[in-house]
């Protein structure tokens, strides 16, 4: 039975259980879900600091400079008696009984008197200013980006508790396919194959290798005999056609489908399905643009449920011209943005990557849409996450 667009991705986000925590270092955790929250185990300050180079002092001015302070250990040391000054980098601890730091811009030194008007911020950044100790600062299921990885290590954190990457292994049926060079009649170039790395990489996952097989059955059946990958990618043999084996194997495998096939344009012909040893088979149409929509619609969020990561709101724009909405099956269109609206690309056919390869974004139209909002994903980026459309 068709399933709709919008529940068959939710079909396959709710079909994965996040993977297995591990610990890795913090440059190793780029890009994978935080597996628990993160609470600051320090504060941010970790004493009260200068906010600016200048000088603390205490009481009005002109001050006599005693002595100067660079970033380093919080440490006091002695407290400042009114009319004196210290001199203090950035980042700095205070000294006792400042009153304020005065901004090296606004002073006027003289020998070893410092004059100036005291602003009206005092320039200190007071212990846990920015950062109560203890506060948590990123959630489980956060997406560990460069920011993320100075934000743990700024509140102390050497290592990170992540989900594993899924492990995915492409298999391409096709005995006309060629992977090199120009193809004669009869024979077509894999696109497949090359696009799939990079959704799959954007969405969370690990590509382990990619596979080749002929248009056969036992060909197909012994691709999917692995226990080295989470998920398994299977394009082409999604139709019903005499070449399409996916779904007898899946069947003699005693698979549970959990989709089967989706009412959208291109890429009906997909399916997701459940192994007993618990991985994952995704069913990609053999039609490049058609792949890479089901790539979006069912590979991209079973990956990110497995991945850990936590689902996002969705993006949305206004699409302008002439859109066609159908009756019951949602439609994928390449288009890109301008200042105030989405707009359609063209060159669209389930056979052709012209116009995705042109496009920022595929819009998604709803079966009976009437406009102008749609939800929209990043052609490049299946996340959904990176990037804000203009209001």
């Amino acid at each position: 039975m068709t399933t709709g667009w919008t529940e068959a991705r939710q079909v396959a986000r709710d079909a994965a259980e996040p993977l297995e925590a591990i610990t890795v270092d913090l440059g190793g955790a780029l890009g994978l879900a935080l597996a628990e929250h993160l609470p600051a185990l320090v504060s941010l300050p970790l004493c009260d600091t200068s906010a600016m180079d200048g000088y603390a002092v205490r009481g009005t001015g002109p001050w006599q400079v005693i002595g100067r302070r660079l970033a380093g250990a919080c440490t006091s040391g002695a407290a400042l008696e009114p009319g004196q000054a210290l001199e203090i980098a950035t980042g700095a601890p205070i000294p006792l009984g400042t009153w304020a730091v005065l901004p090296v811009e606004l002073s006027a030194l003289e020998g070893s008197t410092v004059a100036g008007e005291l602003p009206g911020k005092h320039h200190i950044r007071r212990r846990g200013e920015d950062i109560p100790r203890g506060r948590r600062v990123l959630q489980a299921g956060s997406v560990v980006t460069p920011a993320a990885l100075g934000l743990a290590a700024s509140v102390g954190y050497d290592v990170l508790r992540v989900h594993r990457r899924p492990r995915v292994r492409v298999v391409v049926s096709g005995d006309e396919l060629l992977t090199t060079g120009l193809p004669t009649h009869g024979q077509v170039r894999d696109a497949i194959g090359p696009l799939l790395p990079g959704l799959i990489t954007a969405a969370g996952g690990e590509l382990l290798d990619t596979q080749f097989v002929a248009d056969r059955a036992g060909a197909l059946s012994e691709s999917l005999a692995c226990d080295d990958v989470d998920v398994v990618a299977v394009c082409g043999s999604t139709s019903v056609g005499p070449a399409d084996h996916l779904r007898p194997v899946l069947g003699a495998l005693k698979a549970d489908v959990l989709v089967d096939g989706v009412a959208c344009r291109p890429g009906h012909p997909q399916l997701l399905a459940a192994l007993p040893d618990g991985r994952h088979v995704v069913g990609l149409p053999g039609n490049p643009f058609a792949a890479l929509a089901a790539g979006h619609t069912l590979l991209a969020p079973l990956l990110h449920g497995l991945a850990g990561h936590s689902p996002k709101a969705p993006l949305t724009g206004r699409l302008r011209g002439a859109v066609t909405a159908r009756a019951t099956e949602t439609r994928l269109v390449p288009a890109v943005r301008t200042d105030d609206a989405l707009v359609p690309v063209g060159r669209d056919r389930a056979g052709n990557l012209w116009g995705a390869a042109m496009a920022d974004v595929l819009a998604v139209v709803p079966p009976q849409w009437t406009g102008p909002e749609v939800e929209v994903l990043p052609s490049e980026t299946p996340s959904g996450a990176l990037f804000a459309l203009p209001e």
